[in-house]
């Protein structure tokens, strides 16, 4: 192998490194937005897959409907994002989940598109530097950083499970959005 000089070596070095802080360049809040817009594009695809007489289904008895599995995620993107941004909740004090009214087709997804919007809008306002201050969130001090990192596990989760909804209704659910 042959011997490279150090300036050649050094300017290999400095070329590695610039690419990889390309691939690395957005903060904390930037990606954060990015996932959400990702995370609301992925959800919108479930909400539109599910038929109307889909909407209220349950496998059983004992778990929520398609519905409330939603509503449920919604509950929590705006309960987790008020607390973690300081943003006022729309919805404070109600359970979507119990809301006749949005056990539609078009309420639901008019509802739970509105929760991404709420915390991409959040996002939006803070400052990574904002990101690292402590808050409560249920009663536990975190930072603003992992209310949100612990909203957008919540969402996945319950999106997740509505998998299994949609497939026994007999259609294919949505292909995963990882990028």
């Amino acid at each position: 192998m042959k011997r490279q000089s150090l300036p050649a070596l050094t300017g290999m070095l400095t070329l590695v490194l610039l690419m990889l802080t390309s691939f690395t360049s957005l903060g904390p809040v930037s990606q954060m937005v990015a996932d959400w817009q990702r995370a609301k594009e992925y959800t919108k695809e479930y909400l539109d897959a599910m038929p109307e007489d889909g909407v209220n289904y349950k496998p059983n008895a004992e778990i929520r409907t398609f519905a409330e599995q939603m509503l449920h995620l919604a509950n929590g993107n705006f309960n987790f994002v008020a607390a973690g941004s300081g943003k006022a909740n729309p919805y404070q004090g109600k359970n979507l989940e119990k809301m006749e009214e949005m056990k539609t087709k078009a309420a639901l997804s008019k509802v739970v598109l509105e929760s991404y919007d709420f915390a991409i809008d959040a996002l939006k306002g803070m400052s990574d530097a904002r990101m690292g201050e402590a808050v409560k969130v249920f009663n536990r001090d975190m930072t603003r950083e992992l209310a949100f990192a612990k909203a957008f596990e919540h969402q996945t989760h319950h999106r997740g499970q509505t998998t299994i909804y949609i497939r026994m209704k007999g259609i294919k659910p949505p292909n995963e959005k990882l990028f």
